[in-house]
């Protein structure tokens, strides 16, 4: 087994660690550090982040969330496929056409039903 083929894999995340580390530690140090009130309100949910644990969610924001998500997750089909479209040829095309068909027509079906509005 030859481990010298994963170098640079390993080269890849201790340099993009040792990179975003730096960055972070970089803005860290030379940003400016001045919280007030505005700055620590909560921001997420537009919820208080100490409140009553049994209060009710609206269900659109955990649509919103899910929809998000699936989205998220089909489109990063499109890099391993773009990856290796030489190698799957008109075949591998064509069944990525109709996927990205079916996403659109999905897309298209959540919008006119108003699921991604947010009144």
């Amino acid at each position: 087994m030859n481990l010298g083929a994963y170098f640079p894999v390993l080269l890849f995340i201790l340099v993009g660690t040792g990179l975003g580390v730096a960055l972070v530690g970089l803005g860290k140090f030379l940003g400016p550090n001045n919280p007030g009130s505005e700055k620590l309100s909560p921001y997420e949910c537009g919820f208080e982040a100490f409140e009553d644990a049994r209060m009710k969610f609206d269900v659109r924001y955990y649509l919103v969330a899910i929809l998000f998500i699936l989205f998220d997750l089909e489109t990063a089909f499109l890099f391993p496929w773009g990856a290796a479209l030489r190698d799957i040829g008109w075949p591998g095309f064509i069944s990525m056409v109709v996927f990205l068909v079916e996403l659109l027509i999905g897309f298209i079906y959540l919008w006119k039903r108003g699921a991604l509005d947010w009144e």
